[in-house]
């Protein structure tokens, strides 16, 4: 009889965390009988699952939406009445936030937490952030096993946590041969072979510095130093974004092109891909520029672990001065070389489901 394993995650919206979920319990859906539980459902990354991994949604509609007194009524819902199946041999809350707070209810089941995250900066510095950190404290403590995608976020969470004894790292699993072939769909690109194009895969939140890219661009289009930036990916920031690019004058280089569900051939037609965050966990949408061989920028962050040892890749410091500086000679001398997409280490991403069979 196969191990029955619980997954839970907000929502399985276009997301980096979400994606890796995706892959994980398509590759380990032979071995097990896989349930995910999202807090919201209809999110585009269902229609991907193996037929054989079960979706259920305490929420049937995406989180969009529910207004905000809904999300409130919700959070509160949550915590004080939602009943999680018990009949999982496993527990696996894979992502920071609501999920790890439900999952860590009394139960029968082992109980495993997934970190993604810097989770002394992903809910921000308020009164309210306070008081969550304070609570996930106790909350973390109720799991059997904390893994974490890199170890920095291991090292962040144990200086804000303490360490605790029951932790690992595990890095991020992705199906290489999928990201390759998505690559290859035949699609209406937008870029100008003429131009140099940038191209960054996020969500539009605060974390990610779209704000900033913004200004620093606009600053070298000033300047005479000429290029495209194209971001895929949507959010609650997308109207001020928007905003920004045509306060800035940026509306004819500056582009949000919203959410993709395949966003690998616009990826793979890019001239740079960017992630120039505020803070990062290990940035999975850096190993998905690797396997399609492109050149990569990044700001200082726990991500510079992804890019260790890639040869086409650079590391700015995390400043709008330094950004700038950067692009600045970047774009001018446009020299950076490198190894190619044939050297993908399939054994890598062999041993991390493994790793991931060996607590499950």
């Amino acid at each position: 009889m196969k191990k029955k394993i619980l997954f839970g995650i907000t929502s399985l919206t276009l997301g980096g965390a979400e994606r890796v979920l995706v892959d994980l319990c398509n590759k380990l859906a032979c071995d097990y009988m896989i349930t995910i539980l999202t807090i919201y459902g209809g999110g585009e990354l269902e229609k991907q699952l193996d037929r054989r991994v079960r979706v259920i949604s305490i929420y049937d509609k995406p989180y969009n939406q529910y207004s905000k007194l809904q999300h409130l009524k919700i959070s509160l819902t949550l915590l004080l009445k939602t009943k999680i199946p018990d009949e999982y041999e496993t527990r696996v809350a894979f992502l920071e936030g609501p999920i790890t707070r439900l999952f860590s209810k009394k139960c029968k089941a082992k109980k495993i937490a997934w970190i993604h995250n810097d989770v002394s900066k992903v809910f921000g510095t308020g009164i309210k952030a306070k008081m969550k950190k304070i609570f996930d404290k106790h909350i973390y403590s109720k799991y059997d096993e904390l893994v974490f995608v890199s170890k920095e976020n291991k090292q962040d969470f144990d200086t804000l946590y303490g360490k605790m004894e029951n932790e690992r790292i595990i890095r991020n699993y992705i199906n290489y041969n999928q990201v390759i072939e998505k690559s290859r769909e035949k699609i209406d690109l937008p870029y100008n072979h003429k131009d140099i194009n940038l191209v960054s895969v996020c969500r539009l939140v605060d974390q990610k510095a779209i704000d900033r890219f913004i200004n620093v661009h606009a600053k070298l289009e000033k300047h005479g130093i000429h290029s495209k930036v194209y971001i895929i990916g949507d959010g609650p920031l997308r109207y001020t974004l928007q905003k920004q690019i045509d306060r800035t004058g940026e509306t004819e280089n500056f582009y949000l092109l919203g959410a993709k569900e395949n966003p690998y051939p616009y990826i793979k037609g890019a001239d740079y891909f960017c992630l120039l965050s505020y803070f990062e966990g290990y940035g999975m949408v850096l190993e998905e520029a690797k396997i399609l061989d492109k050149n990569i920028v990044i700001t200082d962050t726990a991500a510079r672990e992804c890019i260790k040892g890639y040869q086409k890749a650079i590391i700015l410091k995390n400043t709008e001065k330094e950004i700038y500086e950067g692009l600045k000679k970047l774009l001018s001398s446009d020299n950076i070389k490198g190894a190619s997409a044939e050297t993908i280490n399939t054994e890598e991403y062999n041993k991390i489901i493994d790793d991931v069979k060996g607590i499950l």
